[in-house]
């Protein structure tokens, strides 16, 4: 089933004719939906390291602050490569761009299953970190070309919707299926995902004109602009600061609330299903306000990962800041993506590339913040560690705030 979509102003489409896929909003639906069933894939195969650490570590014999630089290195490979390359593919027709990222990841999943060492999980990693970035970038800007510029803000966050998806199911059920078949299954499970992801796109994605291509020098004149720049700082500061601690949910679990390993999969699912409330709502208030949208969520983050450990005592209250954390969590995905982009006046899909590259850097520094913690202070300091880093976002949006910054509206002008 294939319809052509006419590309955004900011991405000129070339000259060949196109359905107005706006006069039909089930095709729309049916778009949007497989870009965040694509993005669901996506999220499971980066962020599932997460919950496999300890078996991983365990496996391998090595330390779990060793095992954290899986993260790390997965982080740095997309801030690094992230804006080169989707500057030099943005111009790329959308549908084949993304079937063949889902086989990137097919063939990164299976070797990461193949691995007996970390040296070979950390090129599975590599690979699968390269194709990662170019996703959200033209997803993020391919989403709002489909609805229209008035709704592309709540657009973004249904593909985002992915996030919440594989933090609720595939995350923890991924963490549940390694205590049963072990983490190699695992990510052969993942890869045999990514090849049905790839399959489903042939059959109903449908074709987005190709954009114009743009020079590269028009298009990184963004990074001229001291607003825009703010705005990255910002989620960078932001992503280190929500994965600081989250790199380690599992391993806190654990050891400091005595959870036992069979049910930390569950765990973890419950703190997904939390960031499905923090996804919508964060998709309903980030067009109206997207930098006070951000002071928000950041500051329920800051209090969720603050109550952490002194709340691990009791299974209650552990569960009810888990609520307040996975909320803020999940909503500041789609709210930062959506806050840079709007920063931008053109490149849309470099500007949303950046954001993702930013948050990467937030979320390499992070792990290596968390994982040094852990080391020199213990596994109830990160926490902190953490909190201590929003509260230094909070203080940059303010600033931003104050200097006349909001972010202005220029996503798809």
């Amino acid at each position: 089933m294939s319809s052509a979509v006419p590309a955004s102003p900011a991405s000129p489409p070339i000259l060949s004719p196109a359905i107005d896929i706006a006069s039909h909003p089930g095709q729309q639906g049916l778009s949007i939906a497989i870009l965040a069933f694509a993005a669901f894939v996506i999220v499971t195969t980066e962020f599932l390291i997460v919950g496999l650490l300890p078996a991983l570590a365990r496996d391998l014999g090595i330390s779990i602050s060793t095992a954290g630089l899986l993260v790390t290195l997965f982080a740095f490979t997309v801030m690094l490569f992230g804006p080169v390359l989707t500057v030099f593919l943005s111009h790329f027709e959308r549908k084949r761009l993304f079937i063949v990222i889902m086989l990137v990841f097919a063939v990164s999943n299976a070797l990461a299953a193949l691995g007996t060492n970390i040296w070979i999980l950390a090129l599975a990693r590599f690979i699968a970190a390269l194709a990662l970035p170019v996703f959200w970038g033209t997803a993020s800007e391919t989403a709002g070309q489909i609805v229209g510029p008035e709704r592309a803000g709540r657009a973004v966050s249904q593909v985002y919707f992915g996030i919440s998806a594989a933090l609720l199911f595939g995350i923890p059920l991924g963490t549940l299926a390694a205590d049963a078949v072990g983490w190699r299954g695992t990510f052969w499970g993942l890869a045999v995902l990514c090849l049905l992801m790839a399959g489903l796109l042939v059959m109903f994605m449908p074709t987005v004109a190709r954009p114009q291509r743009v020079k590269i020098a028009e298009q990184t004149q963004i990074l001229k602009d001291p607003h825009f720049l703010a705005n990255v700082a910002l989620s960078i500061v932001v992503f280190t600061a929500m994965f600081t601690s989250y790199t380690y949910l599992a391993d806190t679990l654990e050891r400091v609330a005595g959870v036992p390993t069979s049910q930390v999969g569950w765990w973890l699912m419950g703190f997904g299903a939390m960031g499905m409330m923090g996804n919508w709502i964060g998709g309903y208030v980030v067009d109206r306000s997207p930098l006070g949208a951000t002071l928000v969520f950041t500051l329920l983050l800051a209090i969720g990962m603050a109550g952490s450990v002194p709340l691990a005592g009791s299974y209650g209250w552990l569960g009810l800041d888990l609520l307040i954390w996975g909320i803020a969590y999940t909503a500041l995905f789609p709210i930062c993506q959506v806050r840079v982009m709007k920063a931008a006046s053109n490149a849309q899909a470099l500007a949303g590339t950046i954001n993702v590259s930013a948050a990467n850097a937030g979320i390499g520094v992070g792990a290596m913040i968390g994982g040094f913690g852990i080391e020199r202070f213990g596994i109830g300091s990160i926490g902190y560690v953490a909190s201590g880093i929003a509260v230094v976002a909070i203080v940059m949006g303010l600033m931003m705030q104050k200097k006349g910054g909001g972010t202005r509206n220029k996503l798809h002008k």
